[in-house]
């Protein structure tokens, strides 16, 4: 069973941690079996199972659904939850009692959205026995703000995402994740930091990737990013897709330069 002592280990050795997004018991099933280091239950769920045109619009009950639906598959990797939009930002007692419902769902750890403005919160589900997972870069949830899906940290903005990196990780962040990120500053925050860093279009020199399985299956009806790569290509089924997935990210061969971002 992956855990957090076994995904420190990880990072120090230089193994690269293989992550995706999964919503249900029979797909988390077919993850395990593929190797699937980490199953993620992303507010994704809202543009890829729910039809929304984008995360905001999901509950945490919703969450906490899917989150019991992959523990009940599971039987090896670590799962992790995202704690959606209104759900967290308020109070830390918010995002505790919000974060708690997720645990108890089956989720190992939380994932919370923002930069140094969400550091407090970090600490304060930290200290009372809930790992988490700091997403900074391209934040989903902050789409309002941001006037649509766009690459941070660039330039000038570099100095904001790298801070916010380190705010996390003095807050105690079990994981950082960092979206849409140039590869240059993925690396930097990567080497500084002691937790173990996932990307997903932020280069391949951080330690671990995800990305949204429906994405990878080539199924999602929706623009594709830069990022992503569709695995279903050449293989014969769903779970040969999954297995290449997971050798490629393994074997350090993804993402190739095409599905990064430079500064």
């Amino acid at each position: 069973m992956i855990n957090i002592n076994r995904l420190r280990e990880m990072k120090q050795n230089g193994e690269k941690i293989a992550m995706l997004t999964c919503y249900e018991a029979s797909f988390a099933a077919m993850m395990n079996r593929a190797g699937v280091d980490m199953l993620l239950i992303g507010d994704s769920l809202g543009m890829t199972v729910q039809g929304h045109t984008s995360t905001l619009p999901v509950s945490n009950d919703d969450m906490a659904y899917h989150t019991a639906c992959v523990a009940r598959g599971n039987s090896q990797a670590m799962i992790v939850a995202d704690l959606p939009f209104g759900a967290y930002q308020q109070s830390k007692e918010q995002a505790f009692a919000a974060a708690s419902q997720l645990i108890a769902a089956g989720a190992h750890m939380v994932k919370l959205e923002g930069g140094a403005v969400m550091a407090p919160t970090v600490r304060f589900l930290q200290e009372r026995a809930i790992p988490v997972c700091a997403h900074i870069g391209l934040t989903p949830q902050y789409v309002n703000i941001f006037g649509g899906y766009k690459v941070q940290g660039r330039g000038d903005a570099a100095a904001a995402v790298y801070n916010d990196a380190m705010a996390h990780q003095e807050a105690g962040a079990a994981m950082i994740l960092m979206e849409c990120v140039p590869s240059q500053l993925a690396k930097r925050i990567t080497d500084n930091v002691s937790c173990p860093t996932i990307g997903i279009g932020a280069g391949l020199d951080c330690d671990g990737q995800v990305l949204v399985m429906h994405d990878i299956l080539g199924i999602f009806p929706g623009k594709t990013a830069k990022f992503v790569k569709n695995f279903m290509e050449g293989q014969p089924n769903i779970q040969a897709a999954f297995e290449a997935y997971v050798r490629e990210v393994k074997n350090k061969t993804f993402p190739a330069e095409e599905y990064q971002f430079l500064a």
